[in-house]
């Protein structure tokens, strides 16, 4: 299906870098082009920032420091609330610049609600950062504070740049960090127009500083730099491991990693396929497959096997189909493309390599149409735990459907990756579903639901290569700060 044409786009683009409060070029003056993947026409040229423009972020926010921390939390807080009546209202400005730049339909849009959501959750734990007290040496009064780490850094991902922003943002700043933020280079944009939110919003000058770089210059710079004292950062492993080793050969800086993912889904032979079939296609179509928990691996008792299958290709054939045409910027598309070229090849060698193995495609196996950079939706039987579409996140709309008979087989199947993010299972067996999701080596279980469900107010993050750290839940906040012990003579 080609595009059906030009239709309302955003009209006020922001390609500027927002440093001590105002927006400016880059010192070197460079840019980079964002290409719309649906049109695969050039869609804005911000500039690009480099590690001059990082110390100059770096600088601006170490001196909001000592005002931004001394502030009550509650006075902290009082901007979020303004931050998020912005966001609520500013979601169709910031769903386009997300549909020209990364390609995520317009209709399935809801960023701006969802971080003004997180920000109010956050704001309400401002006032609740604790220490705790002592008297069990004799002669002290020992207490402990915690305190803000300082300057602190954020990289985030594309595919869902306004909620990975509020994630990081919400938290480091309210317990009183002040921040550098660096975009990601294929959707900037949006990030931008969060900028200019919270530059309406009242933030003092210098307490958040928002660059669009690219990860070798800018990203770099903010792993090694000597004077952010933490970072965190969404993206992929092999990412993760560099700044990891960045942080560990320049400050020691504290890091957060929320890595990727090959998430297993169970489909057990008492499951109630009415709502199992519809969640396993969802999940995966989901952000056209560019969601780090897409349920990517899925495995289904053989007895059942043949009729969740047949389900399965029907609903995603239903889905994931456009019958209006692929643009997202119109209301009637549900699928979006591959975020830009780079996506797309990646995704394409592995249905090539599928499709040179002879493996089963039942549905999809190739791009869709002949403009932008879509990819049919796909789904692969058997192929065997050693191949690579089974072992290596694909971030695209293919999914693989292994057979199994018995439960321990299938839970030797389903931790059988680097991976451990999110696990899911449907069964009607409740011990069953308590055994499976304990021995699940996943930082997140699913049980008769899937992804991409998760709350506010309770911790999301990985284990084994999916990360390290947690963000949302009770203790955001608290995660931001350093401890400090105090002993008081008496």
């Amino acid at each position: 299906m080609s595009s059906s044409g030009e239709l309302s786009g955003p009209t006020d683009i922001e390609t500027r870098l927002f440093i001590n409060g105002e927006f400016v070029p880059s010192k070197l003056g460079k840019k980079f082009d964002v290409v719309n993947p649906a049109t695969e026409k050039v869609t804005a040229s911000p500039y690009e920032a480099t590690a001059e423009d990082v110390d100059l972020a770096v600088e601006a926010a170490k001196a909001a420091l000592p005002a931004w921390s001394e502030m009550g939390g509650l006075a902290r807080a009082g901007f979020f609330y303004k931050l998020a009546d912005l966001l609520e209202k500013s979601n169709t400005e910031l769903a386009q610049l997300e549909a020209v730049s990364m390609g995520r339909p317009i209709s399935t849009y809801k960023e701006g609600y969802s971080a003004a959501a997180m920000f109010r959750y956050f704001a309400g734990q401002a006032a609740d950062v604790h220490g705790e007290s002592s008297l069990h040496k004799p002669g002290f009064l020992s207490l402990t504070l915690r305190q803000p780490y300082g300057v602190c850094a954020a990289i985030i991902p594309w595919n869902v740049p306004v909620s990975s922003v509020a994630v990081k943002f919400g938290p480091c700043l309210l317990a009183g960090n002040t921040l550098v933020i660096k975009s990601s280079e294929k959707a900037p944009l949006a990030v931008l127009r969060f900028a200019k939110l919270v530059k309406e919003a009242g933030f003092p000058a210098g307490v958040v500083n928002i660059l669009s770089g690219l990860g070798p210059n800018c990203g770099a710079a903010l792993a090694s730099h000597m004077e952010i004292r933490k970072l965190a950062f969404t993206g992929s492993t092999r990412t993760g491991r560099a700044i990891k080793k960045a942080a560990a050969s320049s400050n020691l800086k504290n890091v957060t990693l929320e890595l990727g993912g090959k998430s297993p889904l169970i489909i057990f032979g008492d499951a109630d396929l009415d709502k199992a079939v519809p969640a396993a296609a969802t999940s995966i179509l989901g952000l056209s497959g560019q969601m780090c928990v897409a349920s990517s691996r899925v495995y289904v008792e053989k007895s059942i096997s043949d009729e969740f299958t047949k389900r399965l290709v029907k609903e995603i054939e239903e889905k994931g189909s456009n019958p209006s045409g692929n643009n997202p910027l119109s209301p009637t598309t549900v699928r979006g493309p591959q975020a830009d070229k780079i996506q797309f090849d990646h995704i394409m060698s592995f249905l090539k390599e599928a499709k040179e193995q002879k493996l089963q495609i039942l549905t999809g196996g190739d791009r869709d149409g002949n403009e932008g950079y879509y990819i049919q939706p796909t789904v692969i039987l058997n192929p065997g735990e050693d191949a690579r579409v089974i072992k290596e996140e694909i971030f695209g709309p293919v999914q693989c459907v292994s057979t199994f008979e018995t439960e321990d087989e299938v839970l030797k199947l389903a931790n059988n990756t680097e991976y451990g993010l999110y696990a899911s299972l449907y069964t009607k067996d409740i011990p069953r579903a308590i055994r499976v999701a304990k021995v699940f080596e996943s930082g997140m279980v699913g049980v008769n639901v899937t992804s991409p469900l998760v709350a506010l107010d309770l911790p999301f993050g990985g284990w084994k290569a999916s990360g390290d750290g947690r963000e949302l839940g009770k203790y955001s906040v608290e995660s931001w700060t350093e401890v400090k012990t105090v002993f008081i003579a008496t």
